[in-house]
Parts: structure tokens; C-alpha cells; sequence
């Protein structure tokens, strides 16, 4: 459960924005998303089956007056569902944000200014913050925070289709990093649920890199699950956070042996099939 619940009522004037959510049993936390988007003009959730409360608090928020556009459509993929809900907005600008996500006070007032951005700024990087298991705090300030491309032009942006996970925005014109505010991170999984998202994220990386002709390669096996490792506990400074920060860096680099294993399983499989075929 979000530790985090917005009192914001929704804002008279609106900003030209259009948040798009998707979203699938997200009970625990689209409240706080959705809480977080009052000043938008135009909120999209477009919700692949949800079977607990998720539908029923999107609809609340769209009776309290938020601007909520709620679209039920079958699951086709990541990058495909995300691009479906782009290709919905209506409003100058488009601000990709996950059900488990939400906008802290300083981002929200600083989205005017980024709003104000010269033609030629198709995109702003968004700076984000995670929160780990066990933890209501996210991770200290002095922790790296990822940059992630989540505020874009309508109508100069697009999600690459063809890509199964970890799809990004892919923008015409220049980028730049929005400096203040945080986008919060609030899905902090037990290690036994978490894995089961890491496996199937895993797979879904392995299926591509298939479906590319890319070979798997024994260097990258051995070494990349370390490298992701370091990665996360030193570069990110998420040895910070103690043993939270360290199962947090551990996760990612099994996910990173996961992605590389089966990519090697899949291509023997493949090989297998092509002899007998």
C-alpha cells in the first residue's frame, strides 16, 4: 500500500496535460497516482481486466470531479497498450506515468515552467525515486535517481511497438532534464513477488532478443550480472540504504542472469527446431 495519499482537490485551471496511465490490479496504488495528477487536463487510464477495486477508485476520482477518461481494452503488450494510450491524449503535452508512480508537490509546481519549454524541447527527463521494501521513505537524496523521458509534445513522441519490455518513449527534437521535483516510486514488492515480475520481465527480454537474431553471448552471462550489481550498489549509491539497497541491487543483477540464461535456453530451443524442421 502507497504510504502516500494526495488531499489536492482537483485545480480550476487545468495545464495542458494529458497522463496516461495503464493499469491492471492497481488497488494499492492508483489512488495516489491519480491524487497526484489534479492539475492535468486530461487523465487516460486504459485498465487491461482489473478483477479488484482498481476500476472502482478511477471511477470515484471521476466523480470527484478529476478528468478521468477510463478505457477497458485487452492486454496486447507493453509498448503497445502505452502507445494506444498516447495516441488517446488530446492536450499539448503527454505525461507517461505508471499506476504504482506518483508526482511529488515540487514536480507538480514546476510543470508550468516545463510546459513553457522553446519549440525545440520535445521531451523532458523526469527525475524518480524509488521507495524499498520494508521502508515508507524513498531512498535518500544523496542515492542516484534515474532520469526517465516521461513528459513529451503530443504528436512527437511514440513507443517503439515492436519492443516486449522496458519500452521507452522515442521523441523528434531534443530532450532535456526537468531539475526539480521528484516522481515517486512506490511498488516496493516482497523479494518472493518481485522475483516473479523479474522472471517474467526476463523472459519478455529474452523473446526480443530472439525475435532480433541476436546470439547470446558467455561473456555477457558471466559478466553483466555483476556488472548490474555494481552498477546499482556503487555508481547509484544504493549502498546508502543498507541491506534494503543491497537485495535491491542483488535483484537486479539475477534479473540480469535471468535475461541473459534464457536467452541462451531460447536459442538452443530455436536451434533445435530449425534442425528439424
Amino acid at each position: 500500500m502507497s504510504s502516500f495519499i494526495h488531499t489536492a482537490a482537483p485545480l480550476s485551471k487545468k495545464l495542458a496535460i494529458s497522463a496516461t496511465i495503464i493499469c491492471k490490479n492497481e488497488e494499492a496504488c492508483i489512488a495516489a497516482c491519480l491524487a497526484s495528477l489534479a492539475s492535468c487536463a486530461e487523465i487516460i487510464v486504459v485498465d487491461s481486466g482489473s478483477t479488484d477495486r482498481t476500476l472502482d477508485i478511477a471511477r470515484d476520482f471521476a466523480a470527484r470531479g478529476f478528468p478521468i477518461r477510463l478505457i477497458e481494452r485487452d492486454w496486447p503488450g507493453y509498448a503497445r497498450q502505452k502507445q494506444f494510450a498516447l495516441e488517446q491524449a488530446t492536450q499539448d503535452w503527454v505525461l507517461s506515468i505508471d499506476a504504482d508512480e506518483w508526482l511529488d508537490d515540487a514536480l507538480v509546481a514546476n510543470l508550468p515552467l516545463l510546459l513553457e519549454a522553446p519549440p525545440k524541447i520535445a521531451g523532458w527527463r523526469l527525475r524518480r525515486l524509488i521507495s524499498l521494501f520494508g521502508r515508507t521513505a524513498p531512498t535518500p537524496r544523496t542515492t542516484k535517481p534515474e532520469r526517465i523521458l516521461r513528459l513529451v509534445r503530443r504528436g512527437r513522441a511514440r513507443f517503439d511497438e515492436t519492443v516486449l519490455v522496458h519500452e521507452g518513449l522515442l521523441v523528434e527534437g531534443e530532450i532535456d532534464d526537468a531539475r526539480a521535483g521528484l516522481l515517486r516510486h512506490e511498488r516496493a514488492l516482497r523479494l518472493d513477488a518481485q522475483m516473479v515480475k523479474e522472471i517474467a520481465y526476463a523472459r519478455l527480454k529474452a523473446q526480443q532478443r530472439i525475435a532480433a537474431g541476436k546470439t547470446p553471448s558467455l561473456l555477457k552471462l558471466v559478466f553483466n550480472p555483476p556488472l548490474y550489481f555494481f552498477r546499482v550498489f556503487v555508481q547509484h549509491r544504493m549502498f546508502l540504504c543498507g541491506a534494503a539497497g543491497f537485495i535491491h541491487a542483488g535483484t537486479g543483477a539475477i534479473y540480469s542472469f535471468l535475461a541473459e540464461a534464457l536467452h541462451y535456453q531460447l536459442w538452443l530451443e530455436e536451434k533445435a527446431r530449425r534442425k528439424k524442421s
